[in-house]
């Protein structure tokens, strides 16, 4: 729509349009200010002498003229920039338009309307819907372009082409934001005039300027007219003879060319056969639609995170149904409510809530997974709807709900005009399809949401389990280092050599800050230590063992430990620091369970062993204290409450446990009323092999 006609509609709404005002928005349009000229300097206007400055021929025509030559020239241009309208013969087209805005305007100053010049551009804009149909689809309206504008020619449009002329002009007008009532005076002029009784004073006029500029000849159409502006009969026929002298007038002005008008005739609408038969034809779209669904879902499994799922959701509605405007709303993890989705484009509606409980149209829509169509000028709504329906800016609404299986997870809302809502309803079934996807598509986007944060408890859960076994295994060095700081107090005391002591303190230090930097790793695989190539041999960190204990006062008076090894038998594969560590907790927990009534501990090396065509050595750590009892024994390996004080007590065979599985081998317990005995299984070094005459023992099972 050109830029003149916009401001001149601005100006007439604010009723602050006097000559200085029209005179400096002319001046602005090079076309407009000539055509002016040329209507002030012809033969109707000419006064003594040529009028070659602007205002002048402006004072000279008028406003009422001005604003009519301003308003019926912006339009023609518009009209005539319609595809296919230079191959069609308009003079028709034109008589009707123009008569139409004249007699508007006549029957807005008879009414008292406010605004005349809004009624003369309703007039000529109320069939620009035929203009566009044309441009559209010009083989399927060509034929019906020049029929009569009837309620017939509606039917045949709505069956052909699933739209009328007035829909179509309607939507014209709201796309070019004319903010008044125009769209509804165009939408609605082919309305019976009881249906508009109590309408907009725009509405009854347009209707009744199109009954008189189109059907003249009908009295029973004649009166309706007059009924609907408060006329008489006989005032309408004298309106129609002085609307026929100012369209013959305007059209001279304008250089629209109206000669032979009448003689073209006005057919009956005709509605040609349907090309294929119509089951065929069903088939087909529902094919299409399938086709379509496919893409659909294939372009939602490609989206990244909910959030750009649901803006691709709302982005494809409004292109596939022509929604002015969409949102989501998602069931609440209760179930209870139904709850905005943000999207980039939609944020206000993240504060939005619709209990399923309180009823409405879009709960019912989603608790029975049923669509539904919400008008604002239909029964009274819901204050949700309400709601939505100012949120999104529009006049009805489509529900559409998200169905994934037996589970409704949400429902799509899509604003648009209330003469959409015919059309969306013949397109349920496609839209019901859509939702499916939509449906699908969230469920697993929420569900891999949802297994994402299990995998993040999981590593959270695996970080704090670490930390607990660090803590605890730093407790066993910090006590060694803690006696071996007595016994170097007591050494130093008497003057006695403390380079051992150092060694052994230097050591454990070492032990304690390679725990601590164990935090660093959650449980690295038994593969990754073997594929490092570390060996140890067993009888010096045995030996080392010892010499923690046996130089400080952890290890009672009435507790012995000794050690039977086999030096044929002596290494296996990897870190001796972690046989170290598993050593440790065993002795420490032997000790602990001796320090009452006292015994014997052995530290065994029982040479190889084949298990399952895999050579290890066998380490067997056992005690003569009172044994285990069955409860301990059945969860022996787990992190359980046990009788030790202190915040990590329970811990030790658990991380014994981890550390044998670190290093790829196995781990029984036997235990009974004289003792406990832990036999170890761990790889052989991968050069060793039974020296002869030692046996190699088979076994199936530890």
């Amino acid at each position: 729509m050109p830029q003149i006609l916009i401001k001149l509609l601005a100006h007439l709404q604010a009723d602050d349009l006097g000559m200085p005002e029209l005179a400096a928005l002319v001046a602005k349009d090079a076309g407009m200010t000539g055509k002016i000229l040329t209507v002030a300097n012809s033969s109707a206007y000419h006064r003594g002498g040529r009028q070659p400055n602007l205002e002048q021929a402006m004072v000279s025509l008028g406003t009422d003229m001005i604003k009519t030559l301003v308003i019926s020239d912006s339009v023609f241009q518009t009209f005539n920039s319609f595809p296919n309208s230079s191959a069609t013969d308009l003079r028709a087209f034109w008589k009707n338009s123009l008569t139409a805005a004249v007699l508007a305007r006549d029957l807005a100053r008879h009414l008292n309307y406010s605004q005349p010049e809004e009624a003369y551009l309703a007039g000529l804009l109320h069939n620009v819907g035929r203009l566009a149909l044309l441009a559209t689809a010009p083989k399927e309206y060509g034929f019906n372009f020049t029929a009569r504008d009837d309620e017939d020619l509606c039917a045949v449009e709505q069956r052909t082409l699933q739209i009328t002329h007035a829909e179509a002009g309607a939507w014209l007008i709201e796309r070019w934001q004319l903010d008044s009532f125009l769209s509804d005076a165009v939408l609605y002029h082919h309305e019976p005039g009881e249906r508009l009784e109590g309408a907009h004073p725009l509405i009854r006029i347009v209707r009744a300027a199109h009954l008189l500029a189109g059907h003249a000849e009908d009295p029973n159409r004649v009166v309706e007219a007059a009924g609907l502006c408060d006329l008489e009969p006989e005032a309408a026929d004298e309106l129609l003879a002085q609307a026929a002298r100012q369209v013959e007038r305007a059209a001279v002005h304008l250089g629209i060319d109206l000669a032979g008008a009448d003689d073209i005739p006005a057919l009956p609408a005709f509605a040609p056969p349907p090309p294929v038969d119509p089951v065929q034809q069903r088939l087909t779209e529902e094919m299409r639609n399938l086709v379509l669904v496919s893409e659909i879902g294939q372009a939602f499994a490609r989206q990244q995170g909910e959030s750009g799922l649901l803006e691709s959701m709302t982005r494809s509605a409004r292109v596939l149904f022509d929604f002015e405007n969409a949102a989501v709303l998602l069931e609440n993890p209760t179930g209870h409510a139904l709850v905005g989705a943000p999207t980039p484009t939609q944020q206000r509606i993240a504060e939005f809530s619709i209990p399923l409980s309180k009823g409405g149209a879009v709960a019912k829509a989603a608790l029975e997974r049923r669509m539904a169509f919400v008008r604002r000028e239909g029964a009274p709504l819901g204050l949700p709807e309400e709601q939505l329906l100012r949120m999104l800016g529009t006049e009805s609404l489509v529900c559409v709900p998200l169905v994934s299986g037996a589970r409704c997870i949400g429902v799509l809302i899509g604003g648009i005009s209330s003469w959409q809502v015919p059309s969306c309803q013949k397109r349920e079934r496609f839209m019901q399809s859509f939702g499916a996807q939509a449906a699908s598509a969230l469920e697993n986007a929420m569900s891999e949401r949802g297994h994402a944060r299990r995998q993040l408890a999981h590593v959270a859960e695996e970080y704090r389990e670490a930390s607990r076994r660090v803590v605890h295994e730093v407790n066993n060095p910090l006590a060694i280092i803690k006696n071996y700081l007595s016994v170097l107090d007591s050494k130093l005391e008497r003057q006695e050599p403390v380079g051992g002591e150092l060694s052994i303190l230097n050591e454990e230090i070492d032990r304690v800050g390679q725990l601590v930097n164990s935090l660093t790793e959650v449980q690295p695989g038994a593969q990754a230590i073997l594929e490092s190539g570390a060996s140890a041999d067993v009888a010096k960190v045995v030996e080392d063992v010892l010499r923690l204990f046996r130089a400080t006062d952890f290890v009672p008076p009435n507790v012995e430990i000794v050690v039977s090894t086999l030096d044929e038998a002596g290494r296996i594969e990897g870190d001796p620091d972690i046989l170290k560590q598993i050593l440790v907790n065993l002795v420490k927990n032997a000790i602990e369970a001796l320090s009452a009534t006292g015994g014997r501990i052995e530290i065994a090396n029982r040479g190889h062993v084949n298990r399952e065509r895999r050579l290890y050595l066998e380490l067997v750590v056992s005690d003569t204290g009172p044994g285990l009892s069955r409860e301990v024994l059945a969860n022996l390996f787990s992190a359980v409450k046990s009788t030790k004080e202190g915040p990590h007590h329970g811990l030790g065979l658990s991380i014994v446990h981890s550390l044998v599985k670190k290093l790829n081998g196995h781990i029984a317990c036997r235990s009974g009323k004289t003792g406990t005995s832990f036999e170890i299984l761990l790889p052989a070094h991968a050069g060793a092999s039974a020296p002869a005459g030692l046996p190699v023992r088979a076994l199936g099972s530890v």
